[in-house]
C-alpha cells in the first residue's frame, strides 16, 4: 500500500493555474448549480495530481510515489492517515453523489503515465493516453448528470480532440520543459525531423505537415462530436457542450493558420463571446 501523506500538502506541488486558465469552460454558470461544487471537486483533484505529473523538479519515481498516494486516498485505503484537501473534498463529492472513483482513477493513470512516457508512437498510441486523460472527464460530467452512457459516443471523441489541440498549443513547452512529446516520433521521422525540431524559433515546413497530420485526427474526431449537443438531455448540458464544441471548431482553425511555435496560439475574447451565444442558442433548439 503506497505510503500516505502524514500532513496536508505534502503531497502537491501547485503549480497556480487555475480553471480561468482552461481553453474551455469548467463548470461554468449554464450548469445547474447544485452540480458546480463536485465540477469543482473533480477538476481541483485533476489540477493537483497533473500539477504533480507535470512537475520538472521531481523525478519519475518521486511522481509515482506521489500519484500513488492520491489513488489510494480516493479509494480509501490510507487506514485513516491525513490526505490532501482535495481529496476530501472529492471522497465528500462521490458520496453524496453516489458516483464511484473510476473517472478519478483513470486521469490519475493518466499521469502517471506522464511520469514516465516521453514518446508516443502513433495515433492509437496517443488515443489510448487521451482515453484516460480526456475522456474521463466529460464522462464525469455526463454520469454527475445522470445523463445515459451512450452519450459517452459523442463525448469521448469531443475531449480527445480537445486535449490534442491542447497537445499542440503546448507542444514546444512541453518538450522544453519535461522534454515529452505528444507528436507520434515516427510520424516526425517519416517527415524527415526529430524532436529537436520543436525547439526552433518557427515550425519548419516538415513540422507543419506533422501538426497537420494531427489537426487531421482532431477533424475525424470532430464529426462525432458535435452530436454531442443534440444527445445530452440536460438542456442546460446541451449548451454547454454546443459552446466547448463552437470552442474547439474555432481553435482548430487558429491552430491550422498560426504557428504554435512562433506565439502562443489561443482562444479570444471574441472567440468565447462568438461561441457562448451561438451555443445558448443551439442548445435551447436541441436540449430537451
Amino acid at each position: 500500500m503506497p505510503e500516505a501523506a502524514t500532513r496536508e500538502g505534502t503531497l502537491e506541488t501547485p503549480s497556480g493555474k487555475w480553471s480561468g486558465d482552461e481553453n474551455f469552460p469548467v463548470g461554468s454558470w449554464l450548469l445547474p448549480a447544485r452540480l458546480r461544487p463536485h465540477i469543482a471537486a473533480y477538476y481541483a483533484i485533476a489540477r493537483t495530481t497533473d500539477d504533480i505529473a507535470d512537475n520538472p523538479d521531481l523525478s519519475p519515481e518521486e511522481k509515482l510515489r506521489r500519484l500513488d498516494a492520491f489513488e489510494a486516498a480516493v479509494k480509501g485505503e490510507t487506514a485513516g492517515e491525513a490526505v490532501p484537501a482535495s481529496v476530501e473534498r472529492m471522497r465528500e463529492s462521490l458520496a453524496e453523489t453516489g458516483l464511484g472513483p473510476r473517472h478519478v482513477i483513470d486521469i490519475i493513470a493518466a499521469f502517471k503515465q506522464d511520469a514516465t512516457k516521453l514518446r508516443y508512437a502513433d495515433w492509437n498510441d496517443l488515443m489510448g493516453y487521451c482515453m484516460l486523460s480526456a475522456s474521463p472527464v466529460g464522462r464525469y460530467v455526463l454520469d454527475l448528470h445522470g445523463e445515459d452512457r451512450s452519450t459517452w459516443e459523442a463525448s469521448d471523441p469531443l475531449c480527445n480532440a480537445l486535449q490534442v489541440l491542447n497537445h499542440l498549443q503546448d507542444c514546444q513547452d512541453d518538450y522544453r520543459a519535461l522534454d515529452r512529446v505528444y507528436l507520434p516520433e515516427p510520424w516526425l521521422q517519416e517527415a524527415g525531423i526529430g524532436v529537436e525540431a520543436l525547439d526552433a524559433d518557427r515550425s519548419s515546413d516538415a513540422l507543419r505537415s506533422v501538426l497537420d497530420r494531427l489537426l487531421d485526427g482532431v477533424d475525424d474526431l470532430m464529426v462525432k462530436a458535435r452530436q454531442l449537443p443534440g444527445v445530452v438531455g440536460n438542456r442546460r448540458l446541451s449548451m454547454e457542450t454546443a459552446i466547448i464544441v463552437r470552442l474547439a471548431d474555432r481553435l482548430r482553425v487558429l491552430l491550422r493558420a498560426d504557428d504554435p511555435l512562433a506565439s502562443r496560439v489561443a482562444l479570444g475574447r471574441w472567440d468565447f463571446v462568438r461561441a457562448g451565444i451561438g451555443g445558448v442558442f443551439g442548445g435551447l433548439l436541441l436540449g430537451r
